[in-house]
């Protein structure tokens, strides 16, 4: 009787175990399977771990959800949009044996259709791939051009040096699926090469003030000039008309004149009468007379 009470109790055991089971069985079937959603921009490779067929897959998923078992299957995405890649500072050297700097900045994608071939060949993500054989690309083109050009030539031909570069790099990596948009070069002389040129900048400009001093003197001195031909051209017009003046004054003085002018001193008196004076061939003579009222007084 006892029995019979307890096993009733003991039938909400079964369902508890069937619903073990089947989380178990969920749980395994998700780690046998996974989703990963491939992102706009980006291509997915899928590569077999095991099998005959081990290696890169056939298919390349371009966007959207990729379904596969992670024991036996393993999914890889690359961008193929642009991407800019910063390396820092190595050396390398002049043809006339000078050590430079360079930090380069590298702008590129890769080609869709060869992100396979490219996996294939190097079996990393792409990070892996930048540090590694890009990187080691970026060197060997900067290397051979460098060489191509003397200290001075390099630094007076950035432009097409940073061209050449880039030539180096397209021959070397467009067939792989590299495409390069843009390069730019931090370039650092050596520290001799920088003070050369720092005091040749120096000279130039010590050499460019000269020059200007030189210009502002000439321009003054031209203008010290000017004013001083244009003090003495007017000196000169009011002599012209100073003498010109006294020209046409004696020449209008006529005896008969001067007879005026001393009968008008007479009539005026004081210290304007003429004492005396002689004409032409002195035929006049003209003696001093007394003051008016001056024998009265005595």
């Amino acid at each position: 009787m006892a029995d019979y009470q307890l096993n009733p109790g003991r039938f909400w055991l079964k369902p508890l175990l069937y619903l073990g089971m089947f989380v178990l069985v969920l749980v395994g079937g998700c780690s046998l399977i996974k989703v990963e959603r491939i992102d706009a921009g980006n291509v997915g490779i899928k590569v077999n771990l095991a099998g005959s067929s081990r290696g890169v897959d056939d298919i390349t998923y371009t966007t959207g959800w990729v379904f596969y078992s992670p024991l036996s299957t393993a999914v890889h995405e690359f961008p193929i949009y642009t991407q800019h890649k910063e390396y820092e500072e190595f050396e390398v050297q002049s043809r006339d044996g000078s050590s430079f700097g360079v930090a380069p900045s590298l702008n590129y994608y890769i080609q869709s259709d060869k992100v396979d071939d490219i996996f294939r060949q190097y079996r990393r993500p792409l990070p892996a791939i930048e540090d590694g054989f890009l990187k080691t690309a970026v060197y060997e083109a900067y290397r051979v051009a460098t060489n191509r050009y003397t200290a001075d030539s390099l630094i007076s031909n950035r432009g097409s040096y940073e061209a050449q570069v880039k030539a180096n790099l397209v021959s070397q990596l467009q067939n792989l699926g590299f495409i390069v948009q843009q390069i730019t070069t931090k370039l650092e002389p050596p520290a001799s090469l920088k003070a050369a040129i720092d005091a040749k900048n120096t000279a130039v400009q010590t050499g460019l003030q000269t020059e200007n001093r030189i210009r502002q003197a000439e321009a003054q001195a031209r203008i010290n000039i000017a004013e001083a031909e244009g003090r003495a051209k007017a000196i000169r017009i009011a002599a012209d008309a100073q003498a010109y003046a006294n020209e046409k004054q004696q020449q209008s003085l006529t005896p008969l004149l001067v007879q005026m002018r001393w009968i008008e001193a007479w009539e005026k008196g004081g210290s304007n009468v003429p004492t005396y004076t002689s004409g032409a061939g002195g035929s006049q003579f003209l003696l001093q007379m007394p003051a008016p009222g001056a024998a009265g007084n005595k």
